[in-house]
C-alpha cells in the first residue's frame, strides 16, 4: 500500500461508520497487520481470538471494534471471550500512531472560480470537512481507547491525525496545451489548505549528481494514469511549468504548493506551459533509461524542456523536485539571453533610511540566506526583503542589469538557521526529516508579484563559505576588473556542508550545476557580457565571506559578514 494515504474529500464526516467501514479502512489494518507479521510483533497477540483457519479474520475484528465504539469491552464478553484488553490497548495505540506516520492528503474536486467570494466559500467548506474528519478520527480513536481500558485520560493530547494537506482539483477542459489527450485527465491541483504543523518523512534527504540534458523528444512515449499521479502547474517565476507528481510522492508535490505560485486552471486555458517535471515515473517506463539518468533527466524536445524524476528511493528528496524544476528554468533562460543565477538576493533598508539591493552567488551551504537573516537581527537594520531565496535571472532593461525571483517560498537547511527560527514559522511550514542530518523545511516569505518585478541591484557577491578571515576589512573584497570577477564565480568553490553527497572544498561552474553546466559555453559568453555590464554601470561587484564552512565559525561567520556588508552600506 502506499504511504500517502488519500481521502475523499466531498464525503461530510460525522460519525465513525464513514471510517470503519471503508474498503481502505480494512486495507490499512491488513498493511500493519502484514508489518507486525515480518517483525513477529507481541502485538499480534490481540489478535489471538480472531483467528481463522491460521490467518486473522479482518471482517470480524473490524465489527468488534465498531461494537467498541458503542460498548465497554467486558460488556462484549459474550461475543469474544478471550481478547486481552492490555494486548488491545498496545494494538489500537500501534495502529493509530501507524496511521499518523503515513501521508495524509484529502482531494476535493471543484471546478475554480473567477469569482473570490466563491472560491473563499469553496476553500472555507473543504476546510470544514478537513476538520470534521480529524475530529472524527480522534474521538474514534479516544472512544476505542477508553472502553478498552475502562478509564479516560486525566491529559488530553490534540495529536495531528488528520489530513496534512487538503487539495482543490479539477479536470480541465479545453486548455491551452492539447498535445497530450491524457493530461487533461490527470487531477490538477488549483489550490491547498495546510493543517500545520505538517511534517513528513522521506526516504532520502540529500541530493546528488547533475541532471543530464537529452536532446530527443520524450512525450508522445509517455501516458500516464490519472488514478496515480497529480497536476501542480506552478509559475517558476513567470514561467508556467507542469509539475506531474505520483500519489506516492505527493508530500514534494506539497512541497511545490508551498514554494511556488499555483496557475490556475484559467492560466492553463490561455497559455501553454514551458516547462514540465515528471516526478516519480518508473525506471523501466522511462525510454531507453540508463544508469546515468537514476537521479533524474532532462529531455528538449523542440522549444520544451521535460523532466523526468525516476521513481527510486534514493530520489525520495524534496531537492531533487526543487532542483530538477529550477534546472529546467535556467535552461529557459540561457536560451533566452538572460542569465541564471544561483544564489539569494534581499534588499536592505537602515533605519536611517539608506537602503540597498544585493545579490549572493553560491550554491549550497555557501551562507546566503544565513547572512540575509544575520543581517536582519542588526540593530541597525529596519527591513530585509528577501526577494530570491535560491534561484533567479538576470536580464538588462533600460541599459541596467536588473533581478527577477523565481521562488515565493524558501527550502532551508535547518542545521544552518538561528535557535528558534523554525519554530517561529511552524504554522506554516512543511518540515521535512527534522530530526535527520539536513533537516529541512519549506516557508513561503513572499508574494509572486514581488519576485516577478525587476529589481535593480547595487551589489553582487560571491559567497565564499570556506575562507577564513580575522579582520573586518577582509570579509567583503570587491573585484577590479572583469576577468577578475569571472575566474572567481566560474571556479565556484565552496566547503560541503552536508546538503549534497560531496563533502570537503569542492567547486562547480558558477556555482550552479542547474543549466549552467548543462550549457557552460553559452552561460560563460552571457556571464562576461553581464558582468562587464555591470562594471560599465556602478554595480559593485565582488567577495564576501561567509565562512559557514568553517569550524568554529558555522555560526558567527555569517554575522561577523553581515555586519560587514552593514558598514560598507552606511558609507553610499
Amino acid at each position: 500500500m502506499s504511504r500517502s494515504v488519500i481521502i475523499d474529500g466531498s464525503v461530510i464526516y460525522t460519525n465513525y461508520s464513514q471510517i470503519m467501514g471503508q474498503k481502505k479502512f480494512e486495507s490499512l489494518l491488513l498493511e500493519f497487520i502484514e508489518i507486525l507479521k515480518e517483525r513477529r510483533s507481541p502485538l499480534l497477540n490481540a489478535l489471538n481470538a480472531f483467528k481463522l483457519d491460521g490467518d486473522y479474520d479482518l471482517r470480524r475484528f473490524v465489527e468488534y471494534l465498531h461494537l467498541l465504539t458503542m460498548r465497554n469491552v467486558k460488556e462484549l464478553t459474550n461475543i469474544i471471550y478471550y481478547v486481552n484488553p492490555r494486548d488491545l490497548e498496545r494494538f489500537v495505540e500501534a495502529f493509530y500512531s501507524f496511521w499518523r506516520s503515513k501521508h495524509r492528503f484529502m482531494v476535493r474536486h471543484e471546478n475554480y472560480s473567477d469569482d473570490h467570494i466563491r472560491r473563499a466559500s469553496i476553500e472555507y467548506t473543504i476546510t470544514q470537512i478537513s476538520d470534521q474528519f480529524k475530529a472524527v478520527i480522534k474521538n474514534l480513536y479516544r472512544e476505542l481507547m477508553m472502553n478498552i481500558s475502562n478509564s479516560f485520560p486525566t491529559v488530553m493530547r490534540q495529536l495531528p491525525s488528520g489530513a496534512q494537506v487538503a487539495f482543490l482539483v479539477e479536470d480541465i477542459d479545453g486548455e491551452k496545451f492539447e498535445r497530450l489527450p491524457w493530461i487533461r485527465k490527470i487531477p490538477t491541483v488549483w489550490g491547498a489548505v495546510f493543517d500545520p504543523p505538517v511534517i513528513f518523512y522521506t526516504k532520502s534527504n540529500k541530493r546528488k549528481g547533475v541532471v543530464p540534458v537529452v536532446e530527443e523528444p520524450v512525450l508522445d512515449k509517455i501516458e500516464l494514469n490519472p488514478k496515480e499521479w497529480f497536476r501542480f502547474p506552478i509559475f517558476v517565476g513567470d514561467l508556467l511549468f507542469y509539475n506531474l507528481v505520483h500519489v506516492d510522492y505527493l508530500a514534494h508535490g506539497a512541497g511545490l504548493a508551498n514554494l511556488f505560485e499555483l496557475a490556475t486552471p484559467k492560466d492553463l486555458r490561455r497559455r501553454e506551459p514551458d516547462g514540465m517535471l515528471i516526478f516519480g515515473l518508473e525506471p523501466s517506463r522511462i525510454p531507453n533509461f540508463n544508469e546515468r539518468w537514476k537521479n533524474g533527466v532532462i529531455f528538449k524536445e523542440g522549444k520544451m524542456y521535460v523532466g523526468i524524476i525516476p521513481a527510486i528511493d534514493e530520489n525520495d528528496y524534496f531537492g531533487y523536485m526543487k532542483k530538477t524544476t529550477l534546472t529546467i528554468h535556467n535552461l529557459i533562460r540561457i536560451d533566452q539571453g538572460r542569465l541564471p543565477i544561483h544564489g539569494s538576493m534581499a534588499r536592505i533598508i537602515l533605519k536611517d533610511g539608506k537602503m540597498a539591493v544585493a545579490m549572493f552567488v553560491g550554491d549550497s551551504g555557501a551562507g546566503k540566506s544565513e547572512t540575509l537573516d544575520a543581517l536582519s537581527r542588526l540593530e541597525e537594520v529596519a527591513q530585509v526583503d528577501t526577494i530570491i531565496d535560491d534561484m533567479g535571472s538576470l536580464a538588462i532593461m533600460d541599459g541596467h542589469v536588473v533581478a527577477y525571483g523565481t521562488e515565493t517560498g524558501a527550502f532551508v537547511r535547518l542545521d544552518d538557521l538561528p535557535p528558534g527560527y523554525a519554530y517561529s514559522t511552524m504554522d506554516r511550514s512543511i518540515f521535512m526529516n527534522p530530526d535527520q542530518i539536513n533537516a529541512r523545511v519549506i516557508v513561503p516569505f513572499n508574494n509572486y508579484n514581488e519576485i516577478i518585478t525587476p529589481t535593480h541591484i547595487d551589489f553582487f557577491f560571491y559567497a565564499n563559505n570556506y575562507t577564513e578571515v580575522s579582520r573586518d576589512e577582509d570579509r567583503i573584497v570587491f573585484f577590479d576588473n572583469v576577468d577578475e570577477a569571472l575566474r572567481v564565480f566560474s571556479e565556484g568553490k565552496r566547503m560541503s556542508k552536508g546538503t549534497t553527497s560531496e563533502s570537503g572544498l569542492v567547486t562547480s561552474y558558477f556555482a550552479n550545476p542547474f543549466g549552467a553546466v548543462q550549457r557552460q559555453k553559452e552561460h560563460h559568453k552571457l556571464a562576461e557580457y553581464y558582468l562587464k555590464k555591470m562594471f560599465e554601470t556602478g554595480v559593485k561587484v565582488g567577495e564576501i565571506r561567509t565562512m559557514l564552512g568553517v569550524e568554529g565559525y558555522e555560526k558567527e561567520g555569517t554575522a561577523l559578514a553581515a555586519k560587514a556588508l552593514l558598514k560598507i552600506i552606511e558609507e553610499l
